[in-house]
């Protein structure tokens, strides 16, 4: 994967499913389970590269060799709180992966991403590590995230997130272009309180019903 590598999920079910989505009268129940059917379906996305190895099995017929993945540990680690929205949903197809979490909130002065929690798997060095947030906005906390994430050295590490607009995709990359980024729909552009435009709200607030 290259530097500074944007990766445009625009499959067609995860386009539609967030249509749904973005609209504003869709009901925190709805919102919540297509939030984890696209999570899935992106998460096949995102470990589309995972490499694989033969291996002997036996059907109910005869023995075989058949694919399958090659000894890799994954960890899912959610910027909390609405990052738990996308995580649930890639446990679905990956229930052996460990999770991690960043606690942050952003700063509505300075819109400043502050830590205020921060967990990780003892074994993350040994992971490839998918950081998940829905939105990448000002990016500043994506890349908060990021740099406590590789503080633990893990083996590799992608972020995953709904929505982006440009200026969030920007300072990340200025930040961090070795990290990959992976998303649904990249937005029109910040209103002048940070928020994403189209968008589709806060997020948290929706999974929740906080708002």
């Amino acid at each position: 994967m290259s530097e500074s590598t944007v990766v445009h999920l625009d499959h067609p079910l995860i386009q539609h499913k967030l249509t749904i989505m973005r609209q504003k009268d869709t009901p925190t129940a709805h919102f919540r389970r297509l939030l984890r059917e696209i999570s899935m379906l992106m998460g096949y996305e995102v470990t589309r590269d995972l490499p694989l190895s033969q291996v002997e099995i036996e059907t109910p017929m005869e023995k075989t060799l058949s694919p399958r993945i090659e000894g890799r540990k994954l960890a899912v680690v959610s910027i909390l709180r609405a990052g738990d929205g996308i995580a649930q949903g890639i446990l679905e197809i990956l229930p052996s992966a460990r999770m991690g979490h960043v606690g942050l909130y952003r700063d509505p002065k300075t819109l400043i991403a502050v830590e205020y929690y921060f967990k990780m798997p003892a074994d993350i060095p040994e992971r490839d590590v998918i950081v998940v947030d829905p939105m990448l906005a000002t990016g500043h906390s994506a890349v908060a995230a990021i740099e406590r994430v590789k503080s633990t050295n893990p083996k590799s590490l992608k972020f995953l997130c709904l929505l982006a607009a440009p200026e969030g995709i920007k300072h990340f990359h200025e930040i961090h272009p070795d990290v990959p980024i992976y998303v649904a729909a990249i937005d029109r552009q910040l209103n002048e309180k940070g928020y994403i435009l189209p968008g589709l709200g806060d997020v948290g607030d929706r999974i929740f019903g906080t708002q």
